[in-house]
């Protein structure tokens, strides 16, 4: 059982997808500094390919990703070009040395473009990068998700899916702008099903008018579609930075207890349904290749998540898209049009990123350590202040050796903080732990 500590939930912090975050990308660093690490990539590195597709049909008003409407059938036929061109111009100079072991399709929606164009897309990695053999994996939007689409999938050797569920309560549905009937995502995991192809669930809890009967409906409704993977995101309301967010009541939001214990209602139900916690907030079943990761200890965290990928290099291509080297970290412009201006006047899209100090690397080493691992051997780094965490009995601390009490979870992302050597206090750019 988890017990609430309010007092150690106060602060956000970051999801630590990266470190340092993007909060300390810059202008000074960008096309320059990721071509130079491509050209360094050596024969046979394994290397994994992020694509990033910035539409949505329908734009929810919680979310926080780079997306926009896919109203304009020759907006999204230029991005794609775009894209294209980023794809094949990445590929020249790559030169073959890298070992693609890994493509990942995340938005925005990959289904919001044409099933025509996504094909070409595909095709095109494959072909650009010689990577026949990679591992595919594709975000999907379920209410823009047809036979025709879940086939092709199929046939074009994608071997995992990932589907934006987020709640089958009706009326919280209608709160955030996503109206998915139930028996729509039945229908496309039968399918999946049938054809051999793993899908994981993304569901979200702290939603506005969401009760804890809403959110234990939503966990048995999914336990009931077997998901070999699943991942609970608490709501992070920040209509400051996020002006969609704007069209969500803030006043029916549940507040830090309520989203504590819904946090809490998740992790208990997977694990009694035979679930695996990967992490702080995903699950997945014993088979999958997620959970043979942790459990040898080889759970990685990147941009996409907790994940089994030990690729050393990921390259993003696409507005926003980030890639992540041993030393550095760069992202793609932002804005789909200024990308593909970028796209079209030959230029790299990278343009702001950070040169990670081996400081950097060693304290992103600490802080994935004891997200993905729950325990980290902090060598020469200095030990902050644990001892908040130490008296409660969330954690043990044995010389430079730092291990969580399983009972730690729900903290964890706040202990890794305290690593965190750019962390300001009351930073307001990030969510809340839970």
């Amino acid at each position: 059982m988890w017990t609430y500590h309010p007092d150690l939930l106060a602060g956000p912090v970051p999801r630590y997808t990266s470190y340092p975050t993007a909060a300390q990308f810059s202008d000074a660093v960008g096309a320059d500094a990721m071509l130079e690490r491509i050209d360094q990539i050596a024969q046979g590195t394994p290397v994994s390919l992020y694509l990033h597709i910035p539409y949505c049909h329908d734009i929810c008003w919680y979310c926080g990703c780079n997306t926009g409407a896919a109203n304009r059938s020759h907006r999204l036929a230029a991005y794609v070009d775009a894209l294209e061109q980023e794809i094949a111009t990445t590929a020249q100079r790559l030169g073959g040395r890298g070992h693609i072991t890994r493509i990942a399709f995340g938005g925005g929606s990959p289904n919001s473009l044409p099933l025509v164009d996504f094909v070409r897309l595909l095709q095109q990695v494959i072909r650009c990068f010689d990577a026949r053999d990679a591992q595919i994996s594709v975000e999907l939007d379920p209410r823009r998700l047809d036979r025709a689409w879940i086939d092709a999938i199929g046939v074009m050797g994608v071997g995992r899916v990932n589907l934006g569920v987020q709640t089958f309560t009706p009326a919280v549905q209608a709160r955030i702008g996503r109206i998915q009937p139930l028996d729509m995502v039945e229908r496309a995991m039968e399918r999946f099903s049938r054809i051999g192809i793993a899908v994981g669930f993304d569901l979200m809890y702290g939603l506005p008018g969401q009760s804890l009967d809403d959110l234990a409906a939503t966990l048995e409704a999914t336990v009931r579609m077997v998901p070999a993977r699943i991942a609970l995101f608490g709501y992070a309301h920040m209509p400051g930075l996020l002006p969609r967010q704007r069209r969500i009541d803030a006043s029916a939001l549940p507040d830090m207890e309520e989203r504590f214990a819904m946090a809490a209602l998740g992790h208990a139900q997977f694990l009694a349904a035979g679930y695996l916690p990967i992490g702080f907030d995903h699950f997945a079943l014993p088979g999958d290749s997620m959970a043979q990761a942790a459990r040898r200890g080889g759970l990685r965290r990147n941009f996409q998540g907790f994940t089994d990928d030990d690729a050393g290099v990921l390259i993003g291509m696409g507005a926003s898209a980030i890639s992540a080297f041993p030393d550095l970290l760069v992202q793609n412009e932002k804005a789909a049009g200024a990308y593909r201006d970028r796209m079209a006047t030959g230029q790299a899209g990278a343009c702001r990123g950070v040169i990670r100090t081996p400081d950097d690397q060693a304290r992103g080493r600490v802080i994935e350590l004891l997200l993905c691992r729950g325990e980290a051997h902090v060598g020469t780094l200095p030990l902050p202040d644990l001892s908040r965490f130490e008296e409660l009995g969330l954690l043990h601390r044995q010389g430079s050796h730092v291990t969580l009490h399983p009972t730690a979870l729900p903290y964890a992302r706040a202990i890794a903080s305290t690593f965190d050597a750019y962390l300001e206090p009351r930073e307001q750019r990030f969510s809340h732990a839970v």
